[in-house]
C-alpha cells in the first residue's frame, strides 16, 4: 500500500514513538502522543517532541522515577483541550499501571473478549481512572462500550499489535490479535468509506466502526485494519 510505508512515519503522529527502541518507551510514547492525536497533524508532532522533551527523552523512566518536582514541570503543556493537570495525571496513571497491572499491554489485553477491541478499551479506561483523578480528564480516554468510535485508542492499537514487517507500525504486542483489531474511525475514512460504499451509518460512532469493521473482515479478515492506511491517505491527503 502507498502509505504503508517507511515515507509515511515523517509527517504522521506515529513518528514520536518511532524515536524510540525500548518495549515501553515506545508504548508510552505511541499513548501519550495518541491521547493528542487530534487537530493539525503538525502541531500533534510539535507538542509530541514537547512532551517527549518534558520527559528528558526517556518516558519510562520518567513515569516510573519522576519527583513531584518534575511532575510539576508537566503544568505548562497544552494541547487543545488537554492541559498539564491532563498531563499530569496520565503520568500517574501510567505509573500506577505499571506498579500495579503489569504495562499498558496488560491493561489492555486484559479486557479483551468478543471480537472487537470495544471491552478492551472500556476496560482499560476503568483501570485508568483507578486512582484520584480530575473529572475534566475523564474526556480524554474514550469508551465505546458508551458509543465513542474510540479512534486515537484505535489506531494507538494498530501502533502496538500490527505486525506486517512494512517499518510503519510496530507489532510489539503479542496479546491481542491483529484480527480483532478495529479500524480507527474519523470523518476521513469515514466519508472514503461510505464513498466506496463500506459504511452506510453517517454517524462516527461505535456502531459506524462495528459496520464497517464487519465490511474490511470480508476482505482480510486476518489483518482487517491494514485498510485503515488506504482509507485515512485517500481521505486526508489524496482528497479523494
Amino acid at each position: 500500500m502507498q502509505f504503508n510505508s517507511t515515507d509515511f512515519i515523517e509527517h504522521d503522529p506515529i513518528a514520536i514513538p518511532h524515536q524510540f527502541s525500548k518495549k515501553e518507551d515506545i508504548e508510552i510514547a505511541g499513548f501519550l502522543v495518541a491521547t493528542i492525536a487530534w487537530g493539525n497533524r503538525k502541531s500533534i508532532l510539535t507538542n509530541g517532541n514537547k512532551l517527549m522533551k518534558l520527559m528528558g527523552n526517556d518516558p519510562h523512566h520518567f513515569v516510573m522515577n519522576y519527583s513531584k518536582n518534575e511532575l510539576k514541570t508537566l503544568s505548562s503543556f497544552v494541547h487543545r483541550t488537554f492541559n498539564g493537570d491532563d498531563l499530569t495525571f496520565f503520568i500517574q496513571a501510567l505509573r500506577h499501571i505499571y506498579r500495579k497491572h503489569n504495562g499498558l499491554e496488560h491493561a489492555f489485553s486484559s479486557g479483551m473478549k468478543g471480537e472487537d477491541t470495544s471491552y478492551s478499551i472500556s476496560n482499560f479506561k476503568k483501570i485508568f481512572f483507578e486512582i484520584q483523578h480530575p473529572a475534566r480528564t475523564t474526556k480524554h480516554i474514550s469508551d465505546p462500550i458508551s458509543g465513542s468510535s474510540a479512534k486515537r485508542l484505535n489506531m494507538y492499537l494498530r501502533w502496538m499489535c500490527r505486525k506486517d514487517n512494512k517499518g510503519v507500525d510496530f507489532g510489539i504486542w503479542n496479546s491481542i490479535s491483529m484480527s480483532k483489531l478495529s479500524i480507527p474511525l474519523d470523518v476521513h475514512t469515514g466519508n472514503i468509506s461510505r464513498k466506496l460504499g463500506l459504511l452506510y451509518r453517517t454517524q462516527n460512532d461505535w456502531k459506524a466502526v462495528d459496520e464497517l469493521n464487519n465490511s474490511l473482515r470480508r476482505f482480510d479478515p486476518l489483518d482487517p485494519v491494514k485498510y485503515d492506511f488506504a482509507l485515512f491517505g485517500l481521505g486526508a491527503i489524496e482528497g479523494f
